[in-house]
Formats: C-alpha cells, sequence, structure tokens
C-alpha cells in the first residue's frame, strides 16, 4: 500500500523520503487526482485538526475516497473527548506511574514522534499512548493530584512547533517508519493487502504454534496477503496493516482487546474482533444468550454474594463454578459437597460480583466444532485428561499442564445435530472465527461455550484438511478485505 505525507505547505516538511510521497494538502483535498488512487494510505500531517478544518478534512475525505487515514476521524474527535482521556489514564494507570514516578513537580507534557519519545524512560509510556491514538506528531500533558499522575490532554503537534532540538531525532523515527516497509518491499513480492498476525512466541497456552503459524503466513501469501507475525511490542504499528489475525489469548482485561479495538477504529478487518472477545469472554453473557435463543446447555445458575446457599438446589451436587473470565480450564473448579461448594464460591466472589453455577455433566471428551463465517470449518474430539475430569489437568504445587488427546474428525462425520446447534450458538456471537464446545450426553447435545480464540495447532485441529483449513481462513480475510473496498469505492463515488 503506498503512502503520502499530507501537509499544508510541503516547504515546511525537511524530508525526500523514498517511502512516501509530500502532497499538498489542497492538492489532496481538490481536484481529481488523487480521489481516483486506490490502496492509499493518507499520513495526515496538517497543523490543526479541528471540526472542519483543513487537518480534519484530510481525514474525513480520505475514509471516505477508501483511503487509510493516519489519523482516523474517530481518533481526531477522540482527542478532543475529556471522558476517552479518563478511560486511557485509567488503562495505562500503571505505566504512568513507573514512567514519571521520579518528577517532583505538577505537571508534565511527552512529546511523542511515531510513538516514540527521546528519552529512554519515557519511550514505553510513548509507546502505550500512541496506541491508544494513533497520531505521527503528538504531546500528551500529565497533572498530578494529590500522589498520583493522570493523563489531562492529548494533542497533535504542528510541524512548527517541534523544538529544533528535537528534529534530528523527528527525521530519524520518520526515515525509520516509512522506510521500514520500503526496504522490506523490495525483497518481497507485491501484494494488495497487508495481515497482521499477532501472536506471543513465550506463552504457555498460545493458540497456535510455530508450524500453525508458518502455515497461516504461506496461506495468506496464497491469497494475495502480505503476513507479518508481530507482538504486542508492536502495536503503535497496527495503522499500518490491512488486517489484524490475534493467535494470542485474548481477555478483555489485557493488551489483546484494546488492540483489537485500536485496530478496528482503524479500519482493519479483525479477528477476534473487540465485540465477539466481549461477548466470549464473560461466561455470565453466555448463559443469558444461550437461555434466550434455545441453546442447549447444561442447567446453568448466576450466583452472587447472597445466593451461594441456592446453587445446590439449582443445579445440583457436584457441580461447576466459573469466573465470568474463565479461560483454558482456569477459573474453572468442581465442588462436590456443600461445604466445598460454599468455600469455592466464596473465593470467586472475592473478585467478581457474580459467578456461574453449572450442573457436572461428565464425558470422556467434548466436542469442538470451529465456525467460521457462520459455517462449520472443522471438528475435533477433545478427551478429558487422563484421570482428570477437564481437557487440561494442571499439577498443583508445580503448575506441570498435562492435556487430553485430540482427535479430528471430518465434518460429514461428526453428528449433524452437534454441527447445527454449534453453527447457531457461533451466529449469536458474530461473523468471525469460534470454537464451540458441547458434552454429548446419552444422545443429546450440550453447548458449554464459545471460545473467540479458538486452538488451530499443527497435527491437531488440522489433521483432517491440512493446509486447506488455513487457507480457507485466509480466503475469509481476503474476502472480507475485497468487499470492504468496493464498499468504499462506492461510498467514494
Amino acid at each position: 500500500m503506498k503512502s503520502i505525507i499530507v501537509i499544508e505547505n510541503p516547504k515546511s516538511w525537511p524530508l525526500d523520503l523514498e517511502g512516501a510521497e509530500v502532497v499538498a494538502a489542497r492538492d489532496y483535498l481538490v481536484g481529481d487526482t488523487w480521489a481516483a488512487k486506490r490502496n492509499l494510505r493518507v499520513y495526515n500531517l496538517c497543523r490543526t485538526y479541528g471540526y472542519q478544518t483543513v487537518g480534519y478534512y484530510v481525514s474525513l475525505l480520505a475514509a471516505a475516497r477508501g483511503h487509510r487515514p493516519v489519523p482516523t476521524v474517530e481518533t481526531l474527535q477522540d482527542l478532543r473527548l475529556a471522558p476517552v482521556v479518563r478511560v486511557v489514564s485509567d488503562l495505562l494507570e500503571s505505566q504512568i506511574e513507573k514512567s514519571l514516578a521520579r518528577l517532583s513537580g505538577f505537571r508534565f507534557e511527552l512529546s511523542i514522534y511515531f510513538g516514540r519519545n527521546m528519552a529512554k524512560r519515557y519511550d514505553a509510556l510513548a509507546r502505550a499512548l500512541y496506541e491508544q491514538f494513533s497520531v505521527p506528531l503528538l504531546r500528551a500533558s500529565f497533572e498530578r493530584i494529590g500522589d498520583r499522575w493522570r493523563l489531562s490532554s492529548v494533542r497533535p503537534i504542528a510541524t512548527r512547533e517541534i523544538p529544533e532540538s528535537h528534529r534530528p531525532f523527528v527525521i530519524e523515527q520518520a526515515e525509520k517508519h516509512f522506510s521500514r516497509r520500503d526496504r522490506s518491499a523490495r525483497s518481497r513480492p507485491t501484494y494488495q493487502y497487508d495481515l497482521a498476525i499477532l501472536h506471543d512466541p513465550e506463552a504457555e497456552d498460545s493458540p497456535s504454534d510455530e508450524k500453525s503459524l508458518r502455515r497461516f503466513a504461506e496461506a495468506a501469501r496464497q491469497v494475495g496477503m502480505d503476513p507479518w507475525l508481530i507482538q504486542r511490542s508492536d502495536a503503535a504499528r497496527i495503522a499500518e496493516f490491512d488486517a489484524l489475525f490475534i493467535r494470542e489469548t485474548t481477555s478483555v482485561n489485557d493488551a489483546t482487546y484494546r488492540l483489537a479495538r485500536r485496530a478496528e477504529s482503524e479500519g482493519l478487518v479483525v479477528v477476534d474482533d473487540p465485540l465477539s472477545i466481549l461477548r466470549c469472554s464473560n461466561k455470565v453473557f453466555l448463559a443469558e444468550l444461550f437461555s434466550r435463543h434455545a441453546i442447549p446447555y447444561p442447567r446453568t445458575f448466576i450466583a452472587h454474594q447472597d445466593s451461594i446457599d441456592s446453587i445446590a438446589a439449582e443445579v445440583g451436587l457436584p457441580c461447576v463454578l466459573k469466573r465470568p473470565d474463565s479461560a483454558f480450564s482456569r477459573g474453572v473448579t468442581k465442588a462436590s459437597t456443600e461445604q466445598e461448594l460454599r468455600e469455592k464460591a466464596a473465593l470467586f466472589l472475592e473478585d467478581s460480583e457474580l459467578l456461574v453455577a453449572q450442573e457436572f455433566k461428565a464425558s470422556d471428551f467434548d466436542w469442538r466444532i470451529g465456525v467460521l463465517g457462520g459455517k462449520a470449518l472443522f471438528a475435533c474430539r477433545y478427551y478429558m485428561a487422563r484421570g482428570h475430569w477437564q481437557i487440561v489437568r494442571t499439577t498443583d504445587g508445580t503448575g506441570t499442564r498435562r492435556y487430553g488427546k485430540v482427535e479430528a474428525v471430518a465434518l460429514e462425520d461428526a453428528p449433524p445435530e452437534v454441527i447445527e446447534i454449534a453453527v447457531r450458538a457461533a451466529r449469536l456471537i458474530g461473523d468471525g472465527l469460534y470454537g464451540i464446545d458441547l458434552k454429548e450426553i446419552d444422545g443429546e447435545f450440550l453447548v458449554i461455550e464459545v471460545n473467540d480464540n479458538p486452538n488451530i495447532e499443527a497435527g491437531y485441529e488440522d489433521a483432517i484438511l491440512g493446509d486447506a483449513l488455513y487457507l480457507e481462513i485466509m480466503k475469509w480475510f481476503r474476502a472480507k478485505l475485497d468487499a470492504r473496498g468496493r464498499a468504499d469505492a462506492t461510498n467514494g463515488g
């Protein structure tokens, strides 16, 4: 994707960058030269971004033309909204305190140039803010209230505001930013789209292993997308891509959700999208959703501090207790007696207002049905870990984790009813990629949960389809990107 820098007066931009063309704002806004172009990333470095200013219209028209503006109009609005700034301040509270703890004053300003700061001690905070507000030249203001620092405002920096002493650093960061993609493009084939694949090579429970990530990358190339394996430290670059595929365990309370939100606001096609993360991450929500839409699931009771004594009567004993945001069998426990039930429920409720209690249904395995775009993609049997009632068993003290066997099953060999129920449950969440867990009890299928970040590992989930599994997922991304391009072209007139 070609990059351009839009600025009121190109003469005020000190660089001749190989990776980006400098364009006058008036030329970009008026006439057909730029309006007719496609696959264009627009770096808007105008002096002001206020409502109906030149900078505002550059980002607004870029979006209407199907270009990728940086910053977006949504980001420009966020800069002006005090509630958004307060939310970001809360999200980054620990990073703000860590970075500014040594300061003795009451006010502090931080200059952020393409996600970086000149001082190493503030660089991590600069990157974190750039992840939230994708503005190439940004200034953040902080104030100390009592013994705590708070983010008070953020605003763009006009090129004329850059201190002379900062200019060499700004030039260096701009050159790195634009030449990085240009250098790589010379050594790689030309692709229509850029796909970021977020992964964590150090994670214990990564949803995709190294071999499967390579297969995803190869499948992406086959459909005309350039795959880039990124990590959380690359989050500031997310606006450079066209799509984001999260292959890291997701959570509403960590960087995966924030990155999904940021990517979606920048116009990327995202899996897992933030709404799916929100919905799948909370077992209370899923229980209510299943009940409302007649999805078969085990007897379930949503308990709070005052209703612990009602759990046994509602779901029986033994029963399963779940934290609302449990994942990978963590935050899930079984209670066999009333005393054990009260103790474990009280422990869970120390961290949450609610917990989920379900009747215990013993089975040798759980069905896992992968669903993509509202259609079944793969099927597996996940067997329980040896001598345990879950598919994962964690040894007390050592933390060693043992897994049950995974057996891939051809879709045509899976019971039709399990496929039908899984697809219905997935469609209630969205049209992305999901893994639906179901138990088969005496011929009846019960949905346990819908996972927004299903495992796809080499030799397991792909054992039947092989490379075709990865190709189907990449084809879905390509179709979404093409559809977005057609819609952008139509809306742009």
